[in-house]
């Protein structure tokens, strides 16, 4: 009875070293959002622009497949924004100085973050509300998605 608890004890001390060991293989993306700025498109439609901070905590590199925005408004409804392209970003920063200085290079497909890295990006969406009503939002999610399934959620600390 004592030699197969201690065999289980080995067991278990063996897995436990291989979980760490392996831990680095784990696809595991960390960030913040670091501004939000809105500008309004009309009257009902109004443009938010994310600045964020990401670090890809792995020892394999995170390849964006996907980054969406979706925002809370002050009532708590949630709304899908429709991603803008990063060309149409770059654009309206070059036409647009009511947004201020362009801070951070676009989120795009297939931008790779490298382990261990850590880097500054922004992403941009269209909102169908009023510039008043995005300022005035409880919060907004960010959902960045790695090409092969793994997922990143940063939300904004309002």
């Amino acid at each position: 009875m004592g030699s197969l608890i201690a065999g289980l004890v080995v067991v278990a001390i063996a897995i436990g070293f291989l979980l760490i060991g392996t831990k680095g293989n784990h696809l595991e993306l960390k960030g913040t959002i670091l501004k939000v700025r809105v500008m309004p498109l009309s009257p009902v439609a109004s443009l938010v622009i994310v600045d964020f901070r990401v670090s890809d905590t792995s020892d394999v590199p995170f390849v964006m497949k996907d980054a969406k925005l979706t925002l809370e408004t002050a009532t708590g409804e949630i709304l899908d924004g429709m991603s803008v392209s990063k060309p149409d970003v770059e654009n309206v920063f070059k036409y647009n100085p009511i947004l201020g200085p362009k801070f951070n290079d676009v989120l795009g497909i297939k931008d790779r973050i490298e382990p261990h890295q850590r880097l500054d990006r922004m992403v941009g969406a269209r909102f169908e509300i009023t510039d008043a009503q995005a300022e005035d939002r409880k919060a907004i999610h960010l959902h960045i998605e790695e090409i092969d399934g793994v997922t990143a959620d940063l939300v904004e600390k309002k």
